[in-house]
């Protein structure tokens, strides 16, 4: 995927878009070990997932593969401002919201 959809970093997160047709937009969420050890990755991950729901509850972007993947900034930032870099790079990359 990453050499065939388009990427935006933002902040906190890279997010990773390719667009696969109809049907459900599916998530994919990565944290590298250069991030810190289990506890701080899955922290990580899971702050992504909420940022994740609260940004496609309401109009999910349909027929679309996105991956978020966590940066180092992901450990001081806040929640507001993780949502924030999620917002912000999902209409860089033209994603409907």
């Amino acid at each position: 995927m990453a050499g065939r959809g388009r990427k935006q970093g933002r902040g906190a997160l890279l997010v990773q878009v390719l667009q696969h047709g109809e049907g459900q937009v599916r998530l994919g969420f990565t944290a590298t070990k250069k991030l810190g050890n289990a506890v701080v990755r899955n922290r990580a991950k899971r702050r992504m997932r909420a940022a994740a729901r609260a940004e496609f509850a309401a109009k999910p972007a349909q027929g679309h593969d996105i991956v978020l993947v966590a940066r180092e900034a992901i450990r001081q930032n806040s929640f507001v401002d993780l949502c924030e870099d999620l917002r912000a790079a999902l209409i860089k990359l033209g994603l409907p919201r």
